[in-house]
């Protein structure tokens, strides 16, 4: 089972403890895969500074299970990338997308949100305005809500940065098993965190 990661110049280096989530999981279940998807394959600088390596770019990107995509800075950028909206579309059209934090907005700027329900991040440092907001005033056709995760569909989108653990564990239970992604929290050491972020109001909604 293949898991791509989208990133682009411009992801806040945390949104990659999606990465991390699933290379834990490989422990368990080795028949994961986990591949990085960009723009353009090569370097990707993220937010503040840090450089990782694109295995692939979005014209040669293996077929992937899922894809979940990334957030940051950068996500205004891709919004207004064709090729990177014409990719979204692509992907679901023909399997499951998700994202985490305001990986949310990418989706929302290629279609893929309308008619059905979403969430992003919520918290920000003033005088920036919360991307779920935004959302709302720039997409109406979307259900965008107070939500950690929201599952609708064949899409799952997850709230802000360090929710990207609790979303990708989610993945992990809805596609390979709640076993495996209890066992993979256990390892992680999140299963507290877990426990009590699931028991949060409107922690899953969809």
């Amino acid at each position: 089972m293949r898991f791509g990661i989208f990133i682009y110049d411009g992801v806040e280096p945390i949104d990659l403890a999606t990465f991390g989530v699933l290379s834990m999981a490989r422990r368990i279940a080795p028949q994961i895969e986990v591949c990085t998807i960009a723009p353009k394959a090569g370097i990707v600088r993220l937010s503040s500074g840090l450089d990782v390596i694109a295995q692939f770019g979005i014209d040669d990107a293996p077929g992937c299970d899922i894809v979940i995509v990334t957030g940051g800075p950068g996500w205004e950028d891709q919004t207004r990338s064709p090729a990177t909206l014409a990719y979204i579309r692509r992907v679901h059209a023909s399997g499951r997308i998700a994202s985490v934090c305001t990986g949310a907005m990418i989706l929302a700027a290629s279609g893929v949100l309308d008619d059905g329900e979403a969430t992003t991040k919520r918290s920000v440092v003033p005088p920036e305005v919360s991307p779920l907001a935004r959302m709302r005033a720039m997409y109406p056709r979307i259900d965008a809500r107070e939500a950690a995760i929201v599952h609708s569909g064949a899409v799952v989108t997850g709230g802000g940065v360090s929710l990207c653990i609790d979303t990708t564990l989610h993945i992990l239970a809805d596609m390979l098993g709640e076993q495996l992604a209890g066992e993979t929290a256990r390892i992680l050491e999140y299963r507290r965190a877990r426990e009590a972020n699931s028991n949060a109001k409107a922690f899953l909604a969809g």
